[in-house]
This record gives C-alpha cells, sequence and structure tokens, in this order.
C-alpha cells in the first residue's frame, strides 16, 4: 500500500525507464493512495464523503475495499484517478457496495468511463488499442512513445529549482517537504521561503531535513509579507534555468517535475506549464463543493495557449487566465519570468488583495507572445479546507484577486479600458451560466450565498489592489527594496 507522502505508484518498468528504484513495488501490490479520513462537517443531504484513490492500470487491478486500512471507516464511494505511464487518463466516481468492488468489477467500470481516453492513449503511444480492459492491466510490449519522451528528457534534465512558500504552517510544511525531497527527477534544489515569520519553527523542520538532503535544500527568510514577495525571493535565490513553484498544503507526485518540465518540451516558446490539483481528501460538503464548482483541476486534456493558432474560443480570453491553472502547481521559465518582472507584490495572500498574482503572471507570459502549456500529469494533491467557514473567506479572497488583477491589467495599460469595457457584457453572462452550473450541484443554497460572497469579494478587489499597491511601495521604501517593477513589454 502506497503511503500518504507518495500518492501514486507506478509500475516496476517506468522505475527502470526512469532510472530510479523508487517507483517499483511487488508485482500485483495494490498501486492505490487512500487519503486519511477523520471527522466529517456533518451531515448534508446529498452528500457522502468519498474514498480518493489513484490506480495505475498498467499493473493488475487489484480488489477495491470500502474500508479504510488505517481508521477502519468504511466508505459508500470512491473517487479513482485512473493513470496509465504515469499520464493521467481521467476520473471515475465508484458507488461501494459493503463487499466493496472485485478486481475484474473495478476493471469494468474503468473501462465503461474511459475506453475513449485508454485507447487514444494506446494509438498516441503507437500501441494497439483495446476491446475491454484486462484485470491484468495492460500489458507493455515495448517502451511506450510517452516514455520515450521522459527517457529523453532525463537524459540531460535542466536544474529546476522548486519554491515553496510559508509561514508558519510547519506541521503541512513537512508533509510537503518530504514528497519533494522524493521526487524521480534528478536534478533540482528546493528552497524553502520563510514568509514574515513569527515563530522559528520553519527553519528549525528545514534545519533538521538539511541535515538528509545538504545539497537540495536551502532555507531563507523573507521579511516582507505577501505570497508574491515570497514568490519573488525564490526567484532570486534560484540557480536553475526553470523554476517550479508549489504550496506548503500540498503533497506532490513522484514524477509532479518530471511531467512538469517535459510540458516545456511540447511546443516551441513555452514559457510557463502549469499542471493539475487534485484533492488530497473529499471528507466534507465544503470539500466536495470545492471540487465539483471551484476546484483547481483543469482536467485531464494537455492543452497549449497562446494568441493565434492555440487561442481558445470566447470573447473574453485571455483575461479569463484561470483558465490556465493555479498558483499552487506551475513552473516558468526563469528569464522570461524575470522578464516580466516576477509576480506583482501588490497580488497575492497575504496583501489586501489577496489573490491574482499567478492569473497576473499567466496574462503576462501570453500577451507578450510566449506559449503556456496546461500538463494535466504533473499531479500535486491539495488539502481542500473541511468547514464552509474557512471556504467562505477563500472564496471571498477569489473574488477581490479575480478584479485586483483585471486592475492591474488595466493599471500597466490604461489602453485595455475600452477593450475590457466591451467584454464586460460577455463577463457577466460569463458569471451567470457559471452560477447556473453550480446550482446544480446538491449544495445549490450553499452555492448562492458562496456566490454572493464572491462578487462582494469582486466588488472590493479594484479597491484592495490600488490600496495594496500602495502598501508595497511603503514597504519597499521602508525595508530598503527594490521598487514594484512596471511591466516590460517583449521586443
Amino acid at each position: 500500500m502506497a503511503s500518504i507522502a507518495a500518492p501514486f505508484l507506478v509500475s516496476e518498468r517506468l522505475g527502470a525507464v526512469l532510472g530510479d528504484g523508487g517507483g517499483r513495488q511487488r508485482k500485483g501490490a495494490c498501486s492505490v493512495t487512500r487519503t486519511d479520513s477523520t471527522d466529517s462537517n456533518g451531515d448534508w443531504s446529498g452528500f457522502t464523503p468519498a474514498l480518493v484513490l489513484c490506480v495505475d492500470i498498467g499493473q493488475p487491478i487489484p480488489a477495491l475495499s470500502p474500508i479504510h486500512p488505517a481508521s477502519g471507516r468504511r466508505y459508500r464511494r470512491a473517487v479513482c484517478f485512473v493513470r496509465l505511464h504515469t499520464q493521467l487518463l481521467g476520473t471515475v466516481d465508484l458507488p461501494l457496495a459493503e463487499e466493496g468492488l472485485s478486481g475484474p468489477e473495478w476493471a469494468d467500470k474503468i473501462w465503461s468511463a474511459l475506453a475513449g481516453p485508454i485507447n487514444n492513449h494506446l494509438r498516441e503511444d503507437g500501441l494497439a488499442p483495446l476491446s475491454a480492459l484486462p484485470e491484468t492491466g495492460i500489458p507493455e510490449v515495448r517502451l511506450p512513445r510517452c516514455l520515450e519522451v521522459v527517457r529523453n528528457l532525463l537524459a540531460d534534465p535542466p536544474l529546476v529549482s522548486v519554491v515553496v512558500s510559508t509561514r508558519d504552517r510547519p506541521e503541512t510544511l513537512q508533509r510537503c517537504l518530504r514528497s519533494i525531497l522524493s521526487l524521480a527527477y534528478p536534478n533540482y534544489e528546493v528552497i524553502v521561503v520563510d514568509n514574515a515569520p513569527r515563530t522559528s519553527a520553519t527553519r528549525e523542520l528545514v534545519s533538521h531535513l538539511v541535515a538528509d538532503q545538504p545539497r537540495k535544500l536551502r532555507y531563507v527568510q523573507e521579511d516582507r509579507p505577501g505570497l508574491s514577495s515570497a514568490r519573488n525571493r525564490g526567484l532570486a535565490e534560484s540557480t536553475g534555468s526553470l523554476i517550479a513553484f508549489t504550496d506548503d498544503d500540498v503533497i506532490v507526485d513522484r514524477h509532479w517535475l518530471t511531467n512538469l518540465v517535459a510540458g516545456f518540451r511540447w511546443a516551441p516558446s513555452v514559457a510557463c506549464v502549469t499542471g493539475n490539483i487534485l484533492p488530497l481528501e473529499l471528507e466534507t460538503p465544503a470539500q466536495a463543493w470545492m471540487e465539483q464548482s471551484a476546484g483547481f483541476s483543469k482536467g485531464s486534456v494537455r492543452t497549449i495557449y497562446d494568441l493565434e493558432e492555440h487561442r481558445p474560443p470566447g470573447p473574453l480570453y485571455p483575461y479569463t487566465a484561470g483558465v490556465f491553472g493555479s498558483g499552487a502547481n506551475l513552473a516558468f521559465a526563469i528569464p522570461v519570468l524575470r522578464e516580466i518582472g516576477g509576480f506583482d507584490p501588490a497580488l497575492s495572500v497575504g496583501t489586501e488583495a489577496r489573490g491574482g498574482e499567478d492569473l497576473a503572471a499567466f496574462f503576462a507570459i501570453v500577451t507578450r507572445g510566449y506559449r503556456l502549456v496546461y500538463e494535466p500529469s504533473a499531479i500535486v494533491q491539495h488539502q481542500h479546507y473541511r468547514e464552509f467557514r474557512q471556504l467562505r473567506n477563500q472564496v471571498y479572497g477569489y473574488g477581490i484577486g479575480l478584479t485586483a488583477y483585471l486592475t492591474k491589467c488595466l493599471w500597466d495599460e490604461p489602453s485595455r479600458m475600452l477593450e475590457i469595457l466591451r467584454r464586460v457584457p460577455q463577463g457577466i453572462a460569463f458569471v451567470a451560466k457559471r452560477q447556473s452550473q453550480r446550482d446544480r450541484i446538491n449544495m445549490a443554497a450553499y452555492s448562492r450565498d458562496l456566490a454572493g460572497v464572491e462578487l462582494r469579494g469582486m466588488a472590493y478587489g479594484p479597491f484592495a489592489y490600488l490600496r495594496s499597491r500602495w502598501r508595497a511601495r511603503r514597504q519597499a521604501n521602508a525595508l530598503n527594496l527594490i521598487p514594484l517593477p512596471k511591466e516590460r513589454r517583449r521586443p
């Protein structure tokens, strides 16, 4: 059974291809991960807690018990992430009977839901399609093309600086760092940025971990509060050619960084790659609402974005920067991130704007003529808030961050005003359609409440950005720091 610190197990063949033994497991072992289950958030009509797990269909598919092996809790539902050759193929929602599912039953349900994606993946790998998914898994008659890409990448892997920003959360940080330090990718450094700490707990934790990883792990303290300031400090400290960012409340998949770096090779002029953010657990209604209505995952299809041939339809693009990905799982080419001035210190968690720094960076990348790739197999698992009180505060912050980011777009380039105003009717229609979709889920009452909270945040966002920008300049002057960078256009 996989440990919680290494969420997704892979086949013995893959461990050999990637040049590490850590991904191996004994033949026939159960390649799933289950989330720890503690107390619920209370009863809610129509809500059923779910066992979150992953199965690699390149291996024998085991029987699925409805009982959590650690807690003994019985589940009536499972959410299963299905992958092959480290590539995520899709998600299957499974009802669990008292006896659970046998291997053949599980295989049949996976095939019924994902036959198309499975055969599409096999065709792309130059392998024969199937008519059913065998309980024994999909055999590898030769090295699949997708793993050839990985093998070629790892023959000369670029140095990647992995930056984790944190503030006084040593428990979740420890879990996050242990997963990062177990990555299969061979050439990376980890920079922990302690942002305006109130205690020495983070420094002490990293000092303890450094003893085992002296060449990979570094600690720096950034006194200027805010996630953007912390990430800019990580950028200044980085020595790699690529830089990856994640949060302290996630667990990274063992092949997260490999797949993230591979994303830069899917097209020319790729300056940013975002990854998939899956739930660590689905134990409460708040977590279920977050995943169904405002989840971080952008699906299981690799997508390239730009302003030309890979421009998606819709009048709001590229201002709807949320389609690109989320700040807990992304990587940049370091020269380009420096070219755009890093992250705006007037945005992000820890400032009055409360977010939007990732959206602003995505927007800057695409509008300068670079490409951005969403890579669904670069996976992290995120600890969603368990309580609606926490979720309401988070959604309020998202509303503020969205319009704060749009205000920045106008501040940096006032000529965009007419372009944005022309899109306001489509924006209103977009928000209404999104709310209608949310109302169709079982928690429609909470959905409407959260929509109101989000709209209040959106109304405050422009004022929040201007106030945050003023404070950012005052802090920069007080700490004798470099002033807030202006946008620099690509020559």
